[in-house]
């Protein structure tokens, strides 16, 4: 017997009461384990709103979301909050570092919120800013680092619970070609190295050529899908 899907997306719909607005419009997806996908379309077209719901930031107003089998629509906000420390790396296109705390501050607070002592903290956040090549700035604040930097303290922060499911958003959207190059250099290795899914909304079609699979949204509703041999 086959294992479910890392993620199906069954008939997911999303619709925000200002305005009566239908972000998203019955979207029916699957994907599995060790995947990586690109989600392109126009902007207002729902990408940011399905990867919200993947990650279980939202819920659909219709149909469910499922992980590893599980329907999700009946778990609590502190279930869901649980799943999401566990179970998915955020990258945002803004990076959301804290301000006031260093770049291995920011690598460990997915540790500090799931109660890890702190040398294990320590150690785990100084070999992930090794692995992104920022061992160098680990006492640095936000305001003290590139653009390019910030994102790969990110990427480190994303990957500290060794979660399964990486959610990108536009995380290239505020870099140049050189940072934005070594982003999804990582985010490749993340995927080889670590096994992680990856699922990255973007504009960019470079950044969309580093998926095997490609979805496409227009309004609201999943046109494309197709998957690079």
């Amino acid at each position: 017997m086959s294992s479910p899907p890392l993620v199906h997306v069954a008939g997911a719909s999303r619709e925000f009461p200002a305005g009566k607005v239908r972000a998203l419009d019955s979207v029916e997806l699957s994907f599995g384990r060790g995947e990586f996908l690109s989600i392109e379309g126009p902007s207002g077209c729902g990408k940011t709103t399905l990867l919200n719901l993947i990650g279980l930031l939202d819920r659909p107003t219709a149909g469910r979301i499922e992980w590893a089998g599980a329907d999700t629509t009946g778990w609590r906000e502190g279930e869901r909050a649980r799943r999401r420390l566990e179970g998915v790396g955020f990258i945002f296109q803004r990076f959301f570092l804290l301000p006031t705390m260093t770049a291995r501050e920011n690598v460990e607070m997915p540790l500090r919120a799931r109660g890890r002592p702190t040398a294990e903290r320590r150690a785990r956040a100084l070999e992930l800013l090794e692995e992104v090549g920022l061992t160098s700035r680990a006492d640095a604040y936000p305001h003290q680092l590139s653009g390019g930097e910030e994102q790969r303290v990110a990427i480190a922060r994303s990957l500290a619970n060794q979660p399964p499911l990486l959610l990108a958003d536009e995380p290239t959207g505020e870099l140049d070609i050189a940072h934005a190059g070594e982003v999804m250099d990582l985010l490749q290795r993340a995927h080889t190295i670590h096994g992680a899914t990856v699922v990255v909304v973007t504009h960019n079609p470079d950044v969309a050529a580093r998926a095997r699979r490609h979805l496409t949204i227009r309004d609201g509703r999943l046109v494309r899908d197709t998957a690079q041999e």
